[in-house]
């Protein structure tokens, strides 16, 4: 993706503030071999930008001065109620050198899985996102996880994930974590252990009123005869 940048000239809290009235953002672009940069971006593109998955986890082509660089967002700082980005800021990124980046599972298959398919359970999606380190240009936009192999009790780890190329995986100290895990509702578990049961339990429901009935008829009273004509 493709943005334009514009160099800001005034700083602090003030001029940021008046920036903002007239429809622009205040951000920032460091990193690589330049120095910190002031910058500023139309409110609107950026909204519109911001919105799109591949805007937060891929490389951006920043547009400044005349001269495209390669750049990654690396914070957007929002209003807390108002649709307003109050500030953003970008890293360059130097092609030989790895970065550390989250970046979003898509998860495929799950309804054709036997799990789901066949054994009724839910899949829990214990994380979205797997943080990675890689050269900028084997960065993928998203990673593709296929759980139409999961099973009952099953759960799907780190391990499990086929990597892109040039792609790791950063854990922090976390051996192999859960990605997907697979659990069995409480209502289908206990209909699929009342179902034996169903057929006696109907016929019992159906002897019960005959059952009922039979006293009933025992003490009916006896019809009486017609009086005799004097």
């Amino acid at each position: 993706m493709k943005f334009v940048a514009f160099e800001r000239a005034k700083q602090g809290t003030g001029a940021s503030r008046r920036l903002r009235i007239t429809g622009k953002t205040p951000g920032i672009v460091y990193g690589g071999s330049g120095e910190p940069k002031m910058i500023e971006l139309d409110h609107n593109a950026l909204w519109h930008a911001i919105k799109k998955e591949a805007f937060h986890s891929t490389i951006l082509d920043m547009e400044l001065d005349g001269q495209t660089s390669k750049v990654l967002l690396r914070n957007v700082q929002m209003h807390p109620f108002k649709q307003l980005v109050l500030h953003i800021d970008f890293q360059r990124v130097d092609a030989n050198t790895k970065l550390h980046m989250k970046v979003p599972l898509h998860f495929t298959g799950a309804e054709e899985s036997q799990a789901v398919k066949v054994e009724h359970c839910v899949v829990n999606h214990v994380i979205s996102e797997l943080e990675v380190s890689c050269l900028p240009a084997d960065l993928p936009e998203f990673i593709t996880v296929d759980l139409s192999g999961l099973k009952k009790g099953a759960s799907l780890h780190v391990n499990d994930i086929a990597l892109p190329k040039g792609v790791t995986v950063v854990t922090h100290g976390k051996e192999n974590p859960v990605v997907v895990s697979v659990v069995l509702v409480a209502g289908v578990e206990e209909a699929a252990a009342a179902e034996p049961g169903a057929p006696a339990a109907t016929s019992e429901a159906a002897a019960a009123p005959a059952a009922a009935k039979a006293p009933a008829a025992a003490k009916a009273p006896a019809a009486k005869a017609p009086a005799a004509k004097k």
